[in-house]
């Protein structure tokens, strides 16, 4: 079976869906009985999220969505590892999902354990925390390079997020040929998209298989 909704169509619903919550209009759609039964048999999500596992970026909520609508994986920092590859992959190639969203955050612990860790004199971090958030390091001494700074102090962690957030859609598209293939084919679109704290938006950052404007043939066929 096909998914009935594009890549393009999938992300424009999340958008809209994210306009509603930041408008402090969300429909709760999907939220019901009738909605959870439905769904005991099988699921249809609309796109794969993997994110950050910060309390604050409740998935189905920020993008006003409910039962079923969001395959959801996450850790802290959203890093590429062998489980996460694993689990997006299941997604597109057993639910056929046409997006995956992966979404950063502001304000970031994990991002900011990684640029901490940069100093010389950095106090060393547990083992597992540190195996999970070396991964971000490089990202923060691009920023730190490309800035002209000198010390921790002085790197932007925003920027940081960002260009972890761009490696980790490469690492990902690098890490799977079933989902590069995927892409190739035009059947996933993914977005790497940061989720800004206090204004409630996930603003794109980078978009594979995306149509920018939102606004193609299929993307309207699928949204009716």
């Amino acid at each position: 079976m096909t998914h009935p909704l594009s890549p393009t169509a999938a992300w424009t619903q999340m958008q809209e869906g994210n306009r509603r919550f930041v408008a402090d209009s969300p429909m709760h759609p999907n939220q019901d009985v009738a909605r959870r039964r439905t769904l005991a048999a099988a699921q249809h999500p609309v796109a794969t999220l993997f994110g950050c596992s910060d309390s604050r970026l409740a998935a189905e909520i920020i993008f006003d969505l409910g039962l079923g609508d969001l395959f959801v994986v996450r850790n802290a920092g959203q890093v590429i590892g062998e489980s996460i590859v694993a689990s997006l992959e299941y997604a597109v190639a057993v639910l056929e999902v046409p997006l995956i969203v992966v979404l950063a955050h502001d304000s970031c612990g994990a991002v900011k354990a990684a640029i901490d860790g940069t100093a010389i004199d950095a106090a060393p971090l547990p083992p597992h925390i540190w195996k999970l958030v070396a991964p971000i390091v490089p990202a923060a001494r691009k920023v730190l390079a490309e800035t002209g700074g000198t010390t921790v102090d002085e790197i932007d962690a925003e920027l940081v997020g960002a260009e972890h957030l761009r490696n980790t859609v490469h690492d990902l598209l690098q890490s799977s040929e079933l989902i590069s293939n995927a892409v190739a084919e035009g059947r996933l679109g993914i977005v790497g998209a940061n989720y800004r704290l206090a204004e409630g938006t996930a603003v794109p950052v980078v978009t594979v298989g995306i149509d920018s404007e939102g606004n193609t043939p299929d993307t309207k066929k699928g949204s009716e």
